[in-house]
């Protein structure tokens, strides 16, 4: 059974495991490869991080909801923004990377290539 205490620290890291596309679990059922959390030295929960691919799509979701619209639908300036943050956050280094970006943004991968060819030209 979790304290006050507990509760408030799982609180207080929901909306970063939200964020990112991952999974709270209880430190017992946690894998090799999940994040235990402690506080106060105690485990209080565990993190099953998302396979890159679908922290990419959770990206994409969270930048559509920012956007208050499809993807598909930003201007060409807007969709080339979208472009420079993924690139920064490492969207591109994920295989088919740039065909899931290119369906969210509705253009074609080498429009993609474009957008990222122009930043670095500049």
């Amino acid at each position: 059974m979790t304290g006050t205490g507990d509760e408030s620290f799982i609180a207080a890291v929901k909306p970063l495991v939200d964020a990112m596309g991952g999974e709270l679990l209880a430190p017992d059922e946690a894998g090799p490869d999940d994040v235990v959390l402690s506080w106060e030295g105690a485990d209080v929960v565990a993190v099953r991080l998302p396979q890159l691919a679908d922290s990419l799509d959770h990206i994409l979701a969270a930048m559509e909801r920012r956007q208050g619209k499809p993807l598909a639908e930003l201007d060409r300036k807007t969709k080339q923004e979208v472009v420079r943050v993924l690139e920064a956050r490492g969207a591109f280094s994920v295989r088919h990377g740039v065909e899931t970006v290119a369906s969210a943004l509705g253009v074609s991968r080498f429009t993609v290539y474009n957008y990222l060819n122009r930043d670095k030209q500049g």
